[in-house]
């Protein structure tokens, strides 16, 4: 019998992170999901898809399922609304009469279904390995840490704390905590305008976990330049950054990326060009700085689809974003050349573990009156979070952005 190679050791290994050999071996403490409870439905079952619309049926009212926009069809087909991750969150607290919140995205999504729905639901996630590899690059321990070298520097007075959506529960609380709020890609100009205004001409924000999007924001929506912008890194000493630079910077950038957005480069855009003549370029704002600037439209999900919808029959568009959705995009305009930025298939891999298996299994679960893979967020954390959310909702309504 061969035996499980062990994880690397734990003076190499960075921040608690394992390092496994892609398909041998677990760390449960670590990962979310690893193990799942009951018979999952085989793939090939002919039948799932009857039985996911027997499940819903015989549920009724009692669920009510949210399918993220990069989600697969298969998975799509099932949602009651789609969207992105606030507007789902917000959908699901509409709809109290629902006493289950099946959330067909990832684990920091289902968090914030749960923060924002009544004490009496319950969000599930079919997978619980669905999680979010932008999230997971701030932990909470590492922010405090950050946070507690800037007190030391005497700057953390005057620094607001903002994360993105994308983020976990307790990063959100932490926001919270210390006087921030949390923005979307559709808001985060409004966002970085309101933390700026808090403590005078010397205020600094750290903005949480993508570095790209509070990058983008800050100096192409803003007119910061890219001097006021330094990145902490949280697996170096200090952030990696010297106390002149702290104290000179305006922005202080996480060091986190969306793994699917931070793949399109600029030679894509050049690619795209030479190949599709009088091709539109529009990309989320979580791509690097590289790739916006030399894009036509820059923007959030929701922007990129109503983009698209207006857009004139016979136009062509390159979409740098997540693939399902793209190709949700062209199956839906037949009459538009669109086509995804990069030539590499690009899906996001977290988000597709939300299959239709996982689905099925987690509503005939509900069916038999077995509650599985609940989301809870704890009282004091769902307290916190609350407070930077509501700053967040609290915000004058920004431009649109393109």
């Amino acid at each position: 019998m061969t035996a499980t190679p062990p994880l690397i050791a734990p003076a190499t290994r960075p921040a608690g992170l394992p390092l496994l050999v892609l398909g041998r071996g677990s760390d449960p403490a670590s990962e979310r999901g690893v193990d799942c409870p009951g018979s999952l439905p085989a793939a090939s079952d002919p039948d799932l898809v009857a039985r996911a619309t027997a499940a819903k049926a015989a549920l009724g009212e009692r669920v009510f399922v949210l399918g993220h926009h990069y989600q697969r069809d298969e998975v799509i087909q099932f949602a009651d609304v789609t969207g992105d991750s606030f507007k789902l969150a917000r959908d699901a607290a509409g709809r109290p009469e629902a006493e289950y919140i099946v959330f067909c995205g990832v684990h920091f999504m289902a968090e914030s279904a749960d923060i924002l729905t009544a004490a009496h639901q319950k969000v599930v996630l079919p997978d619980l390995a669905a999680g979010c590899s932008m999230a997971d690059m701030a932990r909470l321990a590492q922010v405090e840490d950050a946070w507690d070298a800037l007190t030391d520097a005497g700057l953390a007075d005057a620094v607001v704390p903002v994360t993105y959506m994308n983020s976990s529960a307790d990063i959100k609380a932490f926001c919270g905590r210390h006087g921030g709020a949390v923005c979307t890609s559709s808001n985060a100009e409004v966002a970085l305008e309101w933390a700026f205004s808090q403590h005078g001409a010397d205020t600094k924000v750290l903005f949480l976990p993508d570095q790209h999007l509070g990058r983008n924001t800050a100096v192409r929506q803003l007119g910061l330049s890219l001097d006021d912008c330094v990145v902490w890194n949280p697996l170096r000493p200090h952030g990696g950054l010297t106390p002149e630079q702290l104290q000179a910077a305006r922005i202080i950038l996480w060091k986190g990326h969306c793994s699917v957005h931070g793949r399109f480069t600029p030679e894509c855009v050049d690619d795209v060009r030479a190949r599709v003549p009088d091709v539109r370029v529009v990309v989320h704002p979580e791509c690097t700085y590289d790739v916006v600037t030399k894009a036509d439209l820059v923007g959030s999900t929701e922007f990129i689809i109503k983009t698209i919808d207006a857009a004139p029959a016979g136009s062509s568009w390159a979409v740098g974003t997540e693939l399902n959705l793209v190709q949700r995009l062209a199956t839906r305009h037949p009459d538009k050349n669109i086509v995804f930025l990069d030539k590499t298939v690009c899906y996001c891999s977290t988000m597709n573990r939300i299959d239709l298996p996982h689905l099925v299994w987690a509503l005939e679960s509900l069916v038999a009156g077995h509650e599985v893979n609940v989301i809870e967020v704890d009282s004091d954390t769902e307290a916190w979070a609350k407070v930077a959310l509501q700053r967040m909702l609290e915000l004058p309504a920004g431009p649109a952005r393109g």
